[in-house]
């Protein structure tokens, strides 16, 4: 898909809205006790606030583990982020897996907690990175 710069900024700012608006779902599915919805849901924050950095940067894909190499090779390798901000990434990423596909798998309300205030250091950190 070929955006003009107009659409492409107007996607960034939605892929940004996104972002901190799953903020507002995970603290209230956490507050509903739906910790593995919540962890799909951190990991998905994750992903809208990554997709708008990288449309700012000219870089497009569905393909949630190219996004995910793509901001680990650009800002992760290149210290443009902190390492841990990566790691929180992949964890997020893992445990959406298991919260889709796992469903023997138990979320308990620390991996929530833990997960939604890595949803917010990830958020931020790479919120600081976008020029909208």
């Amino acid at each position: 898909m070929t955006l003009n710069e107009t659409n492409r900024q107007d996607l960034i700012t939605h892929n940004i809205n996104k972002a901190f608006k799953t903020i507002e779902e995970v603290s209230f599915l956490i507050e509903n006790h739906y910790y593995s919805l919540a962890l799909n849901r951190i990991y998905y924050g994750m992903f809208y606030i990554i997709s708008a950095l990288a449309l700012e940067n000219g870089f497009s894909t569905s393909n949630h583990s190219k996004l995910i190499g793509w901001f680990n090779k650009y800002y992760v390798k290149e210290k443009k982020v902190e390492r841990k901000i990566g790691k929180m990434i992949y964890i997020a990423f893992e445990q959406r897996m298991k919260s889709d596909y796992n469903v023997l798998y138990n979320f308990t309300l620390e991996d929530a907690k833990i997960g939604f205030d890595n949803l917010i250091e990830v958020i931020h950190s790479i919120n600081k990175l976008i020029d909208v």
